[in-house]
């Protein structure tokens, strides 16, 4: 339960390509309700609703998804108040659909069929921001913070070698638990020892050597801001197959980076710096003017506290509504 009356659940709107390369999309028929939908699910305690949407489209279709680009957030009434669903686009990349007592058919279909077919106009509204293709469907980039190390002043040492507080460790575990849904193919850091520690426990849960990536530190990049960027536009370049590369940064550069791309940070007084929280986590993708930028404070299994709803689009004009 996100808050009183509202009912938190997550899903997905699964696409795949034809051998033609036509997109086609999954919808799931409830026996339950007699109707067509997107598959999704109520959260769960302990959940970030990522986690919630991922696990029930496995649980509905039986298909493996990689999670993209955060779609729409869709409320509607039901009998204990009010649904609200947070989607995200995911591309299927195997699993095998059983009949159950929650879904007894799937159908993977156009999707001006797909829209035609749901049964719900929340579902199509998912359904065309699916279609969209100003903006890529799947990222290519997690741009992350570090995670917590503590006060600067409370530290004697070299300020390179500070290392994670308990905090931090505790952010740092989080993200191994949650990055692994978008199929990470790399982890990069700054040489910083906090920035290698809050990636650690991801790369080890992956399999991953950390690699060292000098030029996305804040000194390295204030003395070459040019050098950084071209690293991180050569990390937003499109991929034969679904994955990110995962880069760990710091607060002095990752502002930069993202206003030299075009993202802004939607406030009450405009277009603002982009945030960048300690153990925080942008999901990047596409190019400035086409940009993907989905902002992920943190992973907390609190739908109050997911970070809210859309799709960000970084353009060099306006900029981006985000979350």
């Amino acid at each position: 339960m996100a808050s009183d009356g509202v009912v938190a659940a997550a899903g997905g709107a699964v696409w795949r390509r034809t051998p033609d390369g036509d997109v086609e999309t999954a919808v799931v028929h409830r026996p339950r309700y007699d109707d067509w939908s997107l598959p999704k699910g109520k959260h769960d305690d302990g959940e970030a609703l990522v986690e919630t949407a991922v696990r029930e489209v496995l649980e509905e279709t039986g298909l493996s998804v990689v999670v993209g680009r955060r779609s729409l957030r869709t409320r509607y009434a039901v009998e204990a108040g009010t649904k609200q669903v947070d989607y995200w686009l995911m591309e299927a990349v195997g699993g095998e659909f059983a009949p159950g007592d929650e879904t007894d058919e799937l159908r993977w279909l156009p999707l001006p069929e797909a829209t035609a077919l749901v049964t719900h106009d929340h579902d199509r509204v998912v359904l065309a921001d699916l279609a969209r293709t100003d903006v890529p469907r799947s990222p290519t980039l997690l741009l992350v913070r570090h995670a917590k190390a503590g006060s600067r002043s409370d530290w004697d040492g070299d300020d390179d070698l500070r290392p994670l507080d308990g905090k931090g460790r505790r952010q740092a575990r989080r993200l191994a638990a949650v990055l692994p849904l978008f199929a990470p193919t790399a982890v990069l850091s700054a040489e910083r020892t906090r920035c290698r520690e809050t990636v650690e426990p991801l790369a080890d849960a992956l399999g991953l050597p950390v690699q060292p990536l000098p030029e996305v530190g804040e000194e390295e990049f204030t003395a070459d801001p040019q050098a950084g960027l071209a690293v991180v536009e050569r990390f937003l370049e499109p991929r034969p197959a679904p994955g990110v590369t995962v880069v760990c940064s710091q607060g002095g550069a990752i502002p930069s980076m993202l206003m030299a791309l075009g993202v802004r940070w939607a406030g009450l007084a405009g277009a603002l710096w982009p945030p960048a929280a300690k153990g925080s986590t942008w999901v990047l993708g596409g190019s400035p003017g086409a940009l993907l930028a989905d902002y992920y404070r943190d992973f907390a299994p609190d739908p109050d506290a997911a970070g809210g709803p859309g799709v960000h689009v970084g353009t060099p004009g306006p900029g981006a509504a985000v979350r």
